[in-house]
């Protein structure tokens, strides 16, 4: 079911008329009560809608866990704060496709959002992420905005040791920053900004508003939906040998044009524009505005120019340098220049 929304270009869960759009007469009870919880805080927890969930779980963990470098992550790694991860795993796993796929879920983001969801990117990790909380809105947006969600589940149970989630309720709430309102330009840093010059920002918010934060102690088979705007991170993971297996599927929403803050000046004519792959169809999706595609000379105009491959990069040394990406299947190239200049990848392994 559904009704009017006076406000179209606006997700129906972040909506000031939220409470006429989710009423008993149209949704069931629980629905009602994930919408709320997305609502009022940020964020939901469901249980993934799999009766073969356990199966599908151990296929991915079978196919995925010899790639990973343990001996390393164990003995170095998670003291320097780092992670392990596959992005885009579902280029070549089914497991992980058919988890960012689930079409119950897609159909419950649907309904929360107002219109059709779409996934685009997978993370799969082992081991906690440990990172920083972070909005997702600076690398992920959309105009009209906020037509972003993340969808984490448990493929493990999570011990309170194995770095678990940890998000910031009622932060999604907070105005969308950028570039401009930091006082910064991303051309200035050419290829090199990240979501690390944020950091001060997020972190006086939280003490504005004296907000706390909380850890999600998961279940297997638990998924928590949140707001693109929500701040959200990985706590520290106590416990090399505990693993902390998970995964991240990202989504978009069909009618809107799709870029990364992080990287853009847009009045400086220049904007980091995404045409994302819909996980479903391994095709891109071409963006448009209240049923219309921008014009192409204005996409010609304001795109992001992409940057020469570094001197000397060699495809099969930036493989070795991040089996994530070869894991995945991704052209090395392509993933230093959508992902890799962001991320500050190493082009070679250090011995190099």
């Amino acid at each position: 079911m559904s009704v009017d929304h006076p406000l179209p270009g606006v997700p129906l869960v972040e909506s000031p008329f939220f409470d006429e759009l989710f009423t008993p007469e149209l949704y069931d009870d629980a629905t009602l009560a994930v919408a709320r919880a997305l609502h009022e805080d940020g964020f939901a927890i469901v249980d993934f809608p799999d009766d073969d969930f356990d199966a599908v779980v151990d296929g991915i963990r079978a196919r995925l866990e010899p790639g990973f470098p343990w001996d390393w992550w164990r003995s170095q790694g998670h003291g320097e704060g780092g992670g392990m991860r596959v992005q885009d795993a579902w280029r070549t796993d089914e497991g992980v496709r058919r988890i960012a796929t689930n079409p119950g879920l897609l159909e419950l983001l649907s309904t929360l959002y107002g219109r059709p969801a779409f996934p685009f990117q997978t993370l799969t990790f082992p081991v906690g992420t440990q990172q920083h909380y972070h909005s997702d809105a600076v690398h992920f947006s959309s105009v009209p905005e906020r037509f972003m969600c993340g969808v984490w589940v448990a493929l493990e149970d999570i011990h309170e040791d194995a770095g678990p989630l940890v998000y910031y309720p009622g932060s999604h709430r907070w105005p969308l920053y950028g570039n401009e309102h930091i006082g910064r330009h991303a051309a200035e840093l050419g290829f090199g900004s990240t979501q690390e010059f944020f950091h001060p920002l997020w972190a006086e918010m939280v003490r504005l508003h004296g907000v706390e934060p909380q850890t999600f102690h998961a279940k297997k088979g638990q998924a928590l939906i949140w707001a693109a705007n929500l701040l959200h991170g990985g706590e520290p993971q106590r416990d090399p040998m505990r693993t902390r297996w998970s995964m991240v599927t990202h989504y978009y929403f069909d009618d809107c044009v799709w870029y990364t803050p992080m990287n853009s000046d847009p009045f400086q004519g220049s904007i980091d524009l995404r045409i994302p792959t819909d996980v479903r169809t391994d095709e891109p999706v071409s963006p448009t505005l209240v049923g219309r595609a921008p014009r192409p000379e204005f996409i010609e105009a304001v795109q992001l120019r992409v940057p020469n491959l570094p001197e000397g990069f060699d495809p099969d040394l930036y493989l070795e340098a991040n089996p994530d990406v070869k894991r995945a299947g991704m052209d090395a190239a392509e993933h230093w220049l959508i992902y890799g200049r962001h991320e500050k990848r190493a082009i070679a392994p250090p011995e190099r």
